[in-house]
């Protein structure tokens, strides 16, 4: 007759859970392993060091003025970098870009380490989110033209504002869910908001679209051969840049003095006699000070045609 297992007593069966090896648990004892919050916090950080040398790279480029890689003239990418909108407050965009991507993977690396730092990280995610958003519309919609830099860095963004969400606190009831969310959107409804604002002249009108007969005057002192000869730090040349608002990009601008008011003068400006500033060269004439658009258009004998102007291909 077989003997019957006799039942470990209740101190050995305490003592054998003891004893049994226990899971990691994730920071902050919400009670989930700690294994995919781990993972989710590498692949934040590795995102964010991807945009920051995606964007950094695009500063520097813009900082030398020269073409991104495979970024060729009048190429769908050129028309994008150097659209109005490829810069904010006179910085390149990428710089903002970079500026964000470095505060994300900087929070991503203290998420590790402290989880109250996800509230930061999803208001910077969710902002530039936005952003992003915003600038890919607008590249497609009103450029007509769109960048692959850009849309690697629409794709990280997103990818990121993704992982952030996957990443909120477990066992974050809806409601509370709901309220965390009302900040940072709200935030990026707001920069969004004014970024559409200040693109649309009403804070800047160098920011905003280009007026067509500007635009004409300003190429056509360009292709005519007139120069512009002036000094950065010069008040009376950025007030003549200003009467041409948002085409002040394409007058045939002639820096001479890069090395400040003590500086010497660039070549072209000694060959000019330039003694004050600024002054125009337009037909043979010399105009100096700042010079009106009507006086302009006379000079360099421009003939407004509204009519081709608005045939005219935009470029």
């Amino acid at each position: 007759m077989p003997r019957k297992r006799k039942r470990p007593s209740s101190s050995a069966r305490r003592d054998r859970a003891e004893s049994a090896p226990v899971p990691k648990r994730a920071p902050g004892g919400s009670g989930a392993p700690a294994h995919p919050i781990r993972s989710l916090d590498n692949w934040l950080l590795g995102l964010a060091g991807l945009g920051v040398l995606l964007t950094g790279y695009l500063t520097l480029v813009a900082w030398f003025g020269e073409h991104p890689a495979y970024c060729g003239v009048d190429s769908d990418c050129d028309i994008v970098q150097s659209s109005r909108w490829s810069t904010l407050f006179g910085l390149p965009m990428a710089l903002w870009g970079l500026l964000t991507y470095a505060l994300l993977a900087g929070l991503a690396w203290r998420l590790r380490s402290r989880p109250s730092a996800w509230g930061a990280l999803f208001l910077v995610a969710c902002v530039g989110f936005g952003v992003s958003w915003f600038l890919t519309l607008v590249s497609v919609f009103e450029i007509g033209a769109t960048c692959e830099y850009c849309l690697a860095s629409f794709a990280l963004m997103n990818l990121l504002f993704l992982l952030a969400v996957l990443r909120r606190p477990s066992g974050t009831p809806a409601r509370a869910w709901r309220s965390t969310l009302l900040y940072p959107v709200s935030a990026a409804l707001v920069l969004v908001l004014g970024l559409h604002l200040h693109f649309s002249g009403l804070f800047d009108p160098a920011a905003g679209p280009e007026d067509p007969y500007l635009e004409a005057l300003a190429t056509h002192l360009q292709d005519s051969g007139a120069r512009f000869y002036g000094a950065y730090w010069c008040r009376a040349c950025q007030e003549q840049k200003a009467l041409f608002t948002a085409s002040a990009k394409r007058l045939p601008y002639v820096e001479c003095a890069p090395s400040g008011p003590n500086g010497p003068l660039t070549a072209a400006c000694t060959i000019q006699d330039i003694r004050r500033y600024p002054t125009w060269m337009v037909d043979g004439r010399r105009l100096t000070g700042v010079v009106d658009i009507d006086r302009l258009a006379r000079a360099s004998k421009f003939k407004w045609d509204a009519a081709a102007q608005e045939k005219a291909p935009k470029g």
